[in-house]
């Protein structure tokens, strides 16, 4: 099969649902409305309302929405440190000190369990004290945390009865299927691992992006689909927190940030979230379905330049995965999944393997050197 170059698509691993992120950088100025005077027919004054501005409309939204975003926190130990003693000529020992540090952001989205969404990459290390700040400085420990080995997601569980009297509150989800690039999007998190509560507007900048985010802590690169592009001003800090619309509600959770660029930010849409949470209630665990395959997309632009037909291009096919067992190959075109159009699917196949679940048989349609072939595959448990 002939090489040909896919640009800026990116591969992505197919292990469950879909993806979803955001983040990004540059403060959007509000205007204020003119203040306006109510008159009768004779030009008479009979009532006059107070000034009006979006900047009102957008702290009323943010004063509601502030009690549930929270930042997430780490309880640890540095190092021992080791020095010599020179009264004894020997070495001693010092125990590490205790520190606290904030490393991220997210949001309650279930106020009587007590459930918090975050991104994965912020709480993905094991053995370490995790603590959930709220905004007017209550710590409450993370007792358990669940992590979705697909998306850039994690939930973690306190215990919202840990201070009496205390009241938590939850965020409104919103719908990022209905999002329009342009309109405005606040993003709300702990800059930098130090500024709590951070707001910073931009606008929706793009839809179904797909990047490479690196993880530099754990030391790995992910492939991720279907993002939420934005220029809302984002950094580390403000990784598991809300990207906003307008009417306080959240459309993505912000995820990654543009290496070499500013004013370049991702973030999971809230549905990809929602959907994992309905799976995640109704069984406890992410039980998402798992395909097994790195693809490239290959847009109508691509295919015409390399007589390819749209869809996903496969660049690798996982070692005994639910692909590899259907007999799918590396440079395959994957056309349709469970009859519909990959190239027609937002997000992509990763879009298309999160509407069905593990178990499931399913068609796939895809071109191999000049032949069509129709194979079936069944879904497993996402690993």
């Amino acid at each position: 099969m002939k090489n040909f170059i896919l640009g800026a698509l990116v591969a992505l691993m197919i292990a469950t649902s879909s993806v979803g992120g955001a983040i990004l950088d540059r403060v959007y100025n509000w205007s204020f409305l003119d203040k306006y005077i109510v008159r009768d027919a004779g030009g008479v004054v009979v009532g006059e309302t107070r000034i009006i501005s979006e900047d009102d409309s957008l702290s009323t939204m943010l004063e509601n929405v502030g009690p549930a975003v929270v930042t997430v926190a780490v309880k640890g130990t540095r190092p021992d440190r080791v020095f010599f003693d020179w009264n004894s000529f020997g070495v001693k020992q010092e125990k590490g000190e205790e520190f606290q540090q904030d490393i991220g952001s997210g949001f309650i989205v279930d106020a009587k369990n007590g459930f918090v969404v975050t991104n994965r990459h912020v709480v993905g290390q094991d053995g370490l004290e995790y603590k959930v700040i709220t905004i007017e400085g209550t710590e409450y420990k993370v007792q358990n945390i669940y992590r979705d080995q697909v998306n850039d997601m994690a939930i973690l569980k306190i215990d919202v009865n840990e201070f009496p009297g205390k009241k938590v509150t939850q965020v409104t989800m919103g719908d990022s299927d209905k999002l329009k690039v342009g309109q405005k999007a606040i993003a709300i998190g702990t800059a930098l691992g130090e500024f709590r509560n951070t707001v910073t507007i931009g606008v929706v900048s793009g839809l179904g992006r797909g990047i490479s985010a690196t993880d530099f802590f754990a030391g790995v690169v992910e492939k991720i689909d279907g993002l939420i592009q934005t220029d809302a001003a984002i950094n580390p800090g403000n990784s598991g927190g809300p990207l906003l619309d307008t009417k306080g509600e959240v459309i993505g959770v912000n995820t990654a940030v543009a290496g070499d660029g500013q004013g370049v930010g991702f973030a999971l849409p809230i549905n990809v979230i929602k959907e994992v949470l309905t799976n995640f209630n109704s069984t406890g665990q992410f039980e998402r379905a798992y395909f097994g395959v790195k693809y490239k997309l290959v847009d109508k632009q691509t295919a015409v330049m390399n007589d390819l037909p749209q869809g996903a291009f496969v660049v690798e096919v996982v070692k005994d995965s639910p692909a590899e067992k259907a007999g799918i190959l590396v440079e395959d075109v994957i056309v349709k999944f469970g009859g519909e159009k990959v190239a027609e699917a937002k997000g992509g196949l990763g879009e298309l393997v999160s509407k069905h679940k593990a178990g499931e048989k399913i068609s796939v349609e895809l071109w191999r050197g000049e032949d069509t072939k129709i194979v079936s595959v069944t879904l497993e448990v996402s690993k």
